[in-house]
């Protein structure tokens, strides 16, 4: 998605309650990680229910400029022919990822595990993305910044060690991509690489590194940490993965449903591992309505039929170690406590301002611009809610700054609002949730 092409704006308007059911799209990380290590295994992956989003198929096509063979052969299934552990080539071009953060930063750790040079470039929002958190401890396994834009951003010249070396790493911030490439670059190195984290952070990674046939083991470290253990040099085999509905994308209708009143509508085939479920936790202590129907398990992740009803929230205080399992989700919570009773208060939202955008200021801004007050305090974010005294006002227009999330926050904000709510562009939310707009109208929703 070039930063050039024409604007998309939209705008949400309130309208009947909404119903039904609907399958969001699947889950993103799983399938980033689904085509990366079908690409590092021997033999053939297929993957079913493939997020079909722009970062996505970033990396699928990364994946092939990198020596595997990846084919669509349906709507959501796809197959990868892999080169196996350290088997990259050199690829013929630079690797675009586009707005992909997670793409770029985990294909960087596969890479740097590999006797290869890669060129990494991206959108302009992804140029101003920082990257030295990946790249410090890719550097202490044995590869080689050639070329980097000011600020360790974006184009970035790669070279892959040839000798890999394990390491002990200690995250300085919570991150899953961080561990993640740690981990899928140790997998070219000789003994144990091992990723410590003060603070849980999604499990994608070790659990789909186990579906391949690598040797992980987690334990706890600390109060709230673990400490991940990758035996390196297997031979991962090819498997077939079966991607749940994406959490972060479900965060969207759910919220959508809680808001606007007489609403009763499905999701199916949630994820529900409970490091991606701190919004519907927190969403619980609010008092939503959201019950879990068929609850299942699937290639090592947890998934279920979700349940949501129209609700009235109440404000409460989100602890800081909730962040890792709800991150992506914080603007479209911000948006259900603008409608709640009393104040919500975020804690720890450092991670937001690296995000797309600074996640936290663009969320800030959507609220205001829509009539309610809030306040950064540090990294805390706090919301003062409409609940008890009528609607948010709406009316604005946001200002996405090429970022999906705000972007799907606003519209859901603006079904709910006494007055409309615009967004200045909409075309990045295909990024994440392609046919966002075409599942929230068979909703009964009033976008356009």
């Amino acid at each position: 998605m070039s930063s050039t092409a024409a604007l998309m704006p939209l705008t949400a308007r309130g309208a009947r309650p909404l119903a039904g059911r609907v399958r969001v799209p699947g889950d993103k990380s799983i399938s980033h990680r689904a085509l990366i290590l079908g690409a590092l295994s021997v033999g053939r992956t297929t993957v079913t229910g493939l997020l079909e989003g722009e970062d996505v198929l970033a990396t699928g096509k990364a994946m092939s400029l990198l020596g595997a063979t990846v084919a669509r052969t349906g709507p959501g299934a796809w197959s990868v022919d892999g080169v196996g552990v350290g088997g990259f080539a050199a690829p013929p071009e630079t690797l675009d990822f586009g707005n992909a953060g997670t793409g770029s930063r985990l294909v960087m750790g596969a890479v740097a595990g590999c006797p290869v040079t890669a060129m990494f470039d991206g959108d302009a929002s992804l140029r101003r993305r920082p990257m030295r958190r990946i790249l410090d401890p890719l550097v202490k396994m044995g590869a080689t910044v050639l070329q980097a834009a000011e600020g360790d951003r974006l184009p970035i010249m790669l070279a892959g060690a040839r000798d890999p070396l394990p390491i002990v790493y200690a995250t300085p911030v919570p991150s899953a991509q961080v561990k993640s490439a740690v981990l899928l670059a140790g997998l070219s190195a000789p003994g144990e690489t091992v990723v410590i984290e003060s603070e849980a952070t999604r499990d994608h990674t070790e659990k789909m590194l186990l579906h391949f046939g690598a040797t992980v083991t987690v334990v706890p470290d600390g109060a709230h940490g673990r400490r991940i253990t990758l035996k390196g040099q297997p031979e991962l085999h090819g498997a077939d993965v079966v991607v749940p509905a994406d959490p972060s994308s479900a965060a969207f209708p759910l919220v959508a449903a809680l808001l606007v009143p007489g609403s009763d509508i499905v999701l199916e085939t949630v994820m529900t591992n409970p490091l991606r479920t701190g919004l519907i936790a927190t969403l619980r202590e609010m008092g939503a309505s959201i019950e879990e129907v068929d609850a299942r398990e699937d290639g090592g992740e947890a998934m279920a039929d979700l349940r949501v009803r129209f609700s009235q929230l109440t404000g409460v205080e989100v602890p800081p170690e909730r962040a890792p399992a709800m991150i992506d989700e914080y603007p479209v919570l911000a948006v259900a406590a603008a409608f709640a009773r009393g104040t919500t208060v975020m804690r720890g939202l450092k991670e937001l301002r690296v995000k797309e955008s600074d996640r936290l200021a663009a969320t800030a801004d959507l609220l205001r611009v829509n009539g309610v007050t809030v306040t950064i305090d540090g990294d805390d974010m706090i919301v003062e809610g409409f609940g008890g005294k009528g609607r948010p006002p709406g009316g604005g227009t946001v200002a996405t700054h090429m970022d999906h999330r705000i972007a799907m926050s606003a519209l859901v904000m603006g079904l709910a609002t006494e007055r409309p709510v615009a967004v200045d562009d909409a075309a990045f939310i295909a990024t994440s949730f392609p046919g966002f707009v075409e599942t929230m109208r068979g909703l009964g929703a009033d976008i356009g």
